[in-house]
């Protein structure tokens, strides 16, 4: 399998660590949280977390403090299906393939519902004949993107498509939860919406660099489900994050990578390029310590994370679109992403 297209898309509105504490300072819940819970907000939104901005499908801050199920489901019908349609065209464009060239959709989402799903939504925004497969893959959390390649990656080697377009689109905007829990608070302070978008196809492109999908693993471990999950309250999804995170992430990042550079008969010294889901600064720092890495090692990550935050299962397609432009080295590329459940992958990419 290769990729052969990326795109990206982020509402057009972007928000600074510095004006969402303006917002939250005048809003109703500045009041009606504890004052444990203001200062950690303060805290996040003033110090530095490795986070600048972010990017909300909002016309103003205020909207994100009206926090109630109508409200929110209207955020994702409406927000959702356009990002995803934007990322969707730039990866095609990038590809050089029109609409009669796609075989198959993939859309994954946590963020929100929709039923019939957000594959119907974008085929028909992109104008896909009638008898493409769209696929609605949900709950995977920030690790999606890789399970979505790798459905792809089946859906080729069936030989039954020749081009498949992967899309991960999440507006955690509308998936805002307030109380005096540290970890939604922080969650609030952490997430963007975007949507990411790959082109898997079976040959590569004449037009691009080739970056062939080489191998991949999948590391679940349903133990620590408790420790990243979304939960439902009040009609409204919940965000459970603990501090055990950042460890759980490093740790099996870690193992996912060991798995794959045993069976090439490669070492960590011989990825050139890293394409690292960031979570969150610590989480970030984690990884690099386990793995033994340079900060510039994790560059791209770092500086998608400082300009949009944490998009979820988009942010590695961000990451993975930024080494390509700064045509970093060719080579070994390692993807990896985790998230919910607790869950890890990760794919080996060989790119010349």
């Amino acid at each position: 399998m290769y990729v052969t297209g990326i795109g990206t898309a982020a509402p057009p509105a972007r928000y600074t660590k510095a004006q969402c504490w303006e917002a939250f300072r005048h809003s109703a819940w500045y009041e009606r949280l504890d004052q444990r819970a203001v200062l950690l907000v303060r805290a996040v939104l003033q110090r530095e977390n490795g986070i600048e901005a972010r990017r909300l499908a909002l016309d103003s801050l205020s909207e994100v403090f009206q926090v109630d199920p109508d409200t929110l489901q209207r955020r994702f019908e409406l927000a959702a299906p356009d990002l995803a349609t934007q990322a969707a065209q730039q990866a095609m464009q990038a590809a050089a393939l029109g609409v009669q060239d796609i075989d198959a959709v993939i859309v994954s989402t946590c963020t929100g519902y929709l039923c019939p799903g957000l594959s119907g939504y974008l085929s028909e925004r992109l104008g896909l004949p009638p008898g493409v497969s769209g696929y609605d893959l949900v709950g995977q959390g920030c690790a999606a993107a890789l399970p979505n390649m790798r459905l792809g990656e089946a859906l080729l080697a069936s030989e039954r498509c020749r081009h498949v377009l992967s899309v991960c689109v999440e507006i955690s905007s509308a998936a805002i939860y307030l109380d005096n829990d540290p970890g939604v608070l922080i969650s609030a302070c952490l997430f963007g919406d975007g949507a990411g978008a790959a082109v898997l196809s079976g040959q590569p492109s004449a037009r691009h660099r080739r970056i062939r999908w080489r191998d991949s693993e999948t590391l679940l471990e349903p133990a620590a489900r408790e420790a990243l999950r979304f939960e439902q309250r009040r009609g409204m999804l919940r965000n459970v994050l603990t501090r055990e995170v950042p460890a759980l992430a490093a740790d099996s990042v870690s193992r996912v990578l060991d798995t794959v550079l045993s069976r090439a008969q490669l070492r960590t010294g011989q990825i050139s390029a890293w394409i690292v889901h960031a979570g969150g600064r610590d989480v970030l720092q984690a990884i690099e310590q386990r793995l033994q890495l340079r900060p510039a090692d994790l560059r791209y990550s770092a500086a998608t994370l400082r300009e949009y935050g944490n998009l979820s299962s988009a942010f590695v397609y961000f990451v993975l679109r930024a080494a390509l432009a700064d045509t970093a080295p060719g080579g070994w590329w390692w993807l990896t992403a985790f998230g919910a459940g607790f869950s890890c992958h990760g794919a080996l990419l060989e790119v010349m």
